[in-house]
């Protein structure tokens, strides 16, 4: 049987960008789509719930379900298009030359119709060990849904041999990415009218003292920089991303909150990133006594995924080059589920098509000449599979 042509690669892309996987709809019904798609090619496969009913995780098995196999790993969901100017609808796909339009053709829907594509040449191949195909959920909230995939895996009897996550890399095999701490900050102060200001505690001006001392932190952050210098940046980054706060100009505002996150090189501890903010926060404490109420909590964490370190890829990084053509590998800023299951114990790589530089902005495209290369990956996959 012929390998699939680029045509039928870029019609399973159009049905995929069909369906909005934001974060609010989920990714139910692309699931299902993707299940009958494996059932007409008699290929087994099981769901990994995130949330039931509404976000879940899907494996399937092509060849023997043995051990020494290789997981091809990408995630359905995709970020809004809110507030976004896009020149055609984001979720219907437009050729223009080489590229095709579209939210979630570049990530990471491209890799994923490259793959389901593939279904019907590869259930026709003498695999001597399988190719499993792992769907995730959640991805782009902080690499959250695909957590119980991770620990199934884990608690299989026939392990993988390597991870290949399809994340836009141009096909180059990375072996190293950041990792992502993020954390919410609550600032609760005492209202009070704004002519007596020795009467309230506000949240908002003590919050502007916690972000000032976070870029200080950013400044101090950049100045340590990357010792493996493989980054782009080659530092760990900080930022503050959203604060909300205040009533009216004439009142004392009584509670800010503000999220902010950290991407953090290998060997980088958020925590102590974490207890630098927590420290200076004390020294604030007594300011906020003298006025004789109570103000502040302590930062929460909402979500971390660790970072891929570079090097030590083993397996994954042999295959992944050999079937890449790849010389060299390289590292990234970016964060993604690679660093979740090398923690868990697999070898683990990212290569995948497109750019990350067309991810997550209006007219996200993906070059058709990406998805060639990443139909040629997979075929010489499955080649070195059936040795």
């Amino acid at each position: 049987m012929l390998l699939p042509a680029l045509s039928d690669i870029e019609t399973l892309l159009e049905r995929l960008i069909a369906f909005e996987t934001t974060f609010a709809q989920g990714t139910i019904a692309i699931t299902e789509f993707i299940e009958a798609w494996l059932d007409d090619h008699g290929v087994p496969h099981t769901r990994i719930d995130y949330e039931t009913g509404h976000k879940t995780n899907l494996f399937a098995t092509i060849g023997p379900d043995g051990p020494g196999g290789v997981v091809l790993s990408g995630h359905l969901d995709v970020v809004p298009v809110t507030g976004q100017n896009w020149a055609s609808n984001p979720f219907e796909l437009v050729r223009r030359n080489d590229r095709l339009f579209g939210r979630g053709t570049c990530d990471m829907k491209g890799f994923a119709a490259v793959v389901l594509a593939m279904v019907p040449w590869l259930v026709r191949q003498n695999l001597k060990r399988p190719i499993h195909l792992a769907f995730s959920c959640d991805e782009e909230v902080g690499c959250k849904g695909v957590r119980p995939l991770v620990r199934w895996l884990q608690e299989r009897t026939a392990k993988p041999e390597a991870v290949i996550v399809g994340e836009p890399s141009l096909m180059a095999v990375v072996t190293g990415h950041k990792g992502i701490a993020s954390f919410e900050t609550t600032v609760t102060g005492h209202e009070a009218h704004s002519s007596l200001t020795d009467r309230g505690v506000n949240a908002i001006m003590v919050a502007a003292e916690l972000i000032g001392e976070i870029s200080r932190l950013r400044a101090d952050l950049t100045a340590a920089g990357d010792p493996a210098g493989r980054f782009d940046p080659p530092f760990t980054t900080i930022h503050v991303g959203t604060i909300q706060g205040g009533t009216a100009r004439n009142i004392i505002p009584r509670q800010c909150q503000f999220q902010w996150e950290t991407r953090v090189v290998p060997g980088t501890d958020p925590r102590a990133i974490l207890a630098r903010l927590d420290a200076f926060a004390a020294t604030l404490v007594p300011a906020r006594r003298a006025t004789g109420r109570a103000a502040g909590t302590p930062p929460r964490t909402t979500n971390e995924v660790a970072a891929r370190a570079p090097g030590g890829a083993g397996a994954a990084e042999a295959l992944a080059r050999h079937c890449a053509g790849a010389n060299a590998t390289e590292a990234v800023s970016y964060c993604a589920e690679a660093g979740l299951f090398q923690q868990a114990g697999f070898s683990t790589v990212i290569c995948g098509p497109g750019s990350i530089e067309q991810a997550h902005k209006p007219d996200e495209f993906i070059a058709a000449s990406e998805l060639a290369r990443c139909r040629s990956f997979i075929e010489r996959l499955a080649a070195r599979l059936s040795l």
